[in-house]
């Protein structure tokens, strides 16, 4: 097990907390790094849409003939005004709808998110707070929060459940992600520079990601 210290909203020590060594102290290797980058890219891959498209020279209508004759004129050979070359013409080699997504099974994504979690833990880059609770619903009262932490920089923010007051605190915080411990994914852990994360939150991410081992 891994003791870890819990803090209050004024960044003050109150208690500590144990978290399992199989999620929570998981080395770090290149096999690992690359299983992280795996995920994240099809994480990434699988939030795009697919669905621009553009029309090919078979697709646009008119330029059924050919706008002169081939030879005489002076101008250059033409077949159709719907070729790429013209105005409204056709795009060469139009995108068109397609399925970005990318299959990563469960095992791996259960890896990742471990050796994601502990590669944090190990820099100093998860902060544990006994509760985020918030008296009313305002930016200023979380903002003393991370000023309290000194969290300047990306911070993501990992509670245990829904908070209407604090989803609505953090929105004006462009470098502040909010999330529930049950939605909690590897590209937030690693694209953010700090975790913030409630102690009830981390009780929660131990069970969901030690329970198979």
């Amino acid at each position: 097990m891994i003791s870890l210290k819990v803090y209050d909203k004024q960044a003050k020590e109150v208690g500590s907390m144990e978290v399992s060594e199989a999620v929570f102290g998981k080395e770090l290797t290149e096999k690992t790094e690359a299983l992280i980058h795996q995920v994240v890219v099809a994480q990434l891959a699988n939030r795009r849409q697919g669905t621009k498209s553009a029309l090919t020279r078979t697709e646009v209508s008119g330029g059924g003939r050919k706008p002169w004759r081939q030879k005489g004129t002076g101008n250059a050979r033409q077949g159709s005004i719907r070729a790429p070359q013209w105005i409204h013409g056709g795009v060469v080699f139009a995108p068109k709808p397609r399925d970005f997504s990318q299959k990563v099974n469960k095992t791996m994504r259960r890896e990742a998110m471990k050796s994601a979690l502990s590669a944090k833990l190990a820099d100093g880059e998860i902060i544990v707070v006994d509760n985020l609770a918030l008296a009313e619903a305002k930016t200023k009262e979380f903002a003393g929060i991370l000023n309290a932490f000194e969290l300047d920089n990306r911070t993501l923010v990992v509670i245990a459940g829904e908070d209407e007051k604090l989803l609505r605190a953090t929105n004006n915080i462009p470098t502040v992600t909010l999330t529930d411990s049950a939605l909690l994914n590897v590209y937030d852990v690693i694209v953010n520079r700090k975790c913030l994360i409630t102690k009830a939150a981390m009780e929660a991410i131990d069970q969901a990601y030690g329970e198979e081992e």
